[in-house]
């Protein structure tokens, strides 16, 4: 039995992987290209999310600052979910609602890329950040599940938003995880061109 419920968990995600392939495709070639132009003009990215999608946004900044696969310069990503003093002065002094846009107020420039990330599209503070981030003159990549929530309507033209049209958390997470992965490698090829191998 277990070993049946292993397998549907495989298959589930494999299945839906391959569905989102060719929607996502388009708005992860152009996530890539926002990003990118940002990092080339001495903008950076700022990331927020909760729960597992605060793990992806460490990930992803993790990827830029580090490497994803190949040696590179370091480029600059701060994921707005690791400061434990900030989150928990913002959070106890004003509302958990603004533990992310406390920061983009501080750190966000025009030009600069906000990934926000809610598999719900709902999360009350990641669309707070979204709200400063727009006020800032910055950009925005979103990264939902679902019907893409209040945060599918923040979005102006000139961002962009990468939807996962399906109900179950941890399958939206997976298919997200696959899209950062796109983005670094997308990144990198922006920066050198070709495979590393060719």
């Amino acid at each position: 039995m277990n070993t049946q419920r292993i397998l549907a968990h495989f298959q589930e995600s494999a299945d839906l992987k391959m569905q989102s392939a060719a929607a996502l495709a388009q708005p992860i070639s152009q996530a890539i290209e926002l990003m990118f132009g940002a990092l080339s003009n001495g903008n950076k990215i700022l990331a927020c999310g909760n729960g597992g999608s605060a793990a992806d946004c460490q990930h992803f900044a993790a990827e830029l600052v580090g490497r994803f696969e190949r040696e590179r310069f370091p480029l600059p990503a701060i994921a707005l979910t690791c400061d434990t003093s900030i989150l928990t002065a913002v959070g106890n002094d004003y509302s958990f609602r603004e533990i992310f846009s406390k920061q983009v107020q501080a750190f966000g420039q025009a030009g600069d890329v906000l990934l926000a990330i809610s598999t719900s599209g709902n999360s009350a503070n990641v669309l707070a950040a979204v709200e400063a981030a727009l006020e800032r003159e910055m950009r925005i990549v979103a990264f939902t599940g679902k019907d893409g929530g209040a945060l599918a309507k923040l979005l102006t033209d000139a961002d962009v938003h990468i939807n996962v049209p399906h109900a179950r958390t941890a399958r939206i997470q997976e298919v997200h995880l696959v899209a950062i992965h796109c983005i670094c490698d997308g990144i990198d090829v922006a920066l050198f061109g070709g495979d590393e191998n060719e």
